[in-house]
């Protein structure tokens, strides 16, 4: 995706599979400033802790329900998601979420700054988490 790829809907986005389990649908990016994405987790299902080399990121909460569990340094806290909930991943937090079971997913949209970046292999780092992660 390049600058000039200014208008996308999410349902022609790709869907592709985050290093923590979740799919995530890139929907923009502006070079060097940052990146939007779609995320979601299916009901029930917990992703894999990770945290972020170089980026950070806001969430915002559209659909569904779940948990985020963050720890940054030695403070760890978990807050409660649902549509109409925006939290911060600072660089060097780890992060994990679940989504509640029942019918509908967890989805969310957020931004990246810096954007995410082309080469991501070693952008998510795997982590202890404070919960089980799906798969």
């Amino acid at each position: 995706m390049s600058d000039t790829d200014d208008t996308r809907s999410l349902a022609e986005a790709p869907r592709v599979p985050a290093p923590d389990g979740s799919t995530v649908r890139p929907l923009g990016a502006i070079a060097g400033v940052g990146s939007f994405a779609h995320f979601q987790l299916e009901p029930g299902q917990v992703s894999k802790a990770v945290s972020h080399a170089t980026v950070q990121e806001i969430w915002y909460v559209i659909a569904g329900s779940g948990e985020m569990w963050r720890r940054h340094g030695d403070r760890s806290w978990t807050a409660r998601l649902h549509p109409g909930v925006c939290l911060t991943i600072p660089l060097g937090t780890i992060f994990q979420f679940r989504a509640d079971p029942g019918a509908q997913p967890l989805q969310v949209v957020a931004a990246t700054m810096p954007p995410w970046p082309a080469d991501s292999r070693s952008e998510a780092r795997i982590e202890e988490g404070a919960w089980p992660p799906s798969g």
